[in-house]
């Protein structure tokens, strides 16, 4: 009897443990949004990518555009959820990484017939940060030595300049 009980709680366990795993709706991608389009349309969907470009406040809103490496797509959100945004991509950062919960629009006609996201949520994944550019010291010696030659030739058309006129007189 003992035996029994002890299996039964030890498969209960089991159960409970294998049924408690954390589930996540499915990221959809940019490519799953752009040719299902309609399928998606008026669902809650999320997505994930790089916040690039620029936050731009409108009012109590916000524009943003979340690309996930393929196409950015742009996201219409609350002024409060993209507060916790610092970075967005560009030549000089790489933006935050976030996922966003919301409203997938095809032809939303509320921002005159775009694809859009209106973002219920926006987690923050991980944060930007500043990108620092190498200096690529080949493109270096070349522009040193271009302006050396272009220097040289100013010089050396002047001189002859100089030349023809004295020659004249």
């Amino acid at each position: 009897m003992k035996v029994k009980n002890l299996c039964f709680l030890v498969m209960s366990c089991l159960v409970l443990i294998i049924s408690s795993s954390n589930c996540y709706a499915q990221t959809s991608t940019s490519l799953d949004l752009l040719n299902e389009a309609k399928q998606y349309d008026g669902k809650t969907i999320n997505y994930k990518g790089e916040v690039i470009g620029d936050v731009m406040i409108r009012q109590d809103y916000a524009w943003l555009h979340v690309n996930d490496g393929t196409i950015a797509i742009g996201i219409w959100a609350p002024k409060t959820l993209v507060e916790d945004i610092r970075y967005a991509g560009n030549y000089h950062n790489k933006g935050d990484i976030v996922e966003v919960s919301g409203m997938f629009h095809r032809s939303c006609l509320e921002h005159g017939g775009d694809l859009d996201i209106h973002a219920s949520e926006i987690k923050k994944i991980t944060s930007g940060s500043p990108v620092i550019q190498p200096i690529n010291r080949k493109k270096v010696y070349i522009g040193v030595y271009s302006l050396i030659l272009v220097l040289l030739f100013y010089a050396l058309k002047k001189y002859i300049q100089r030349k023809n006129v004295d020659i004249r007189i």
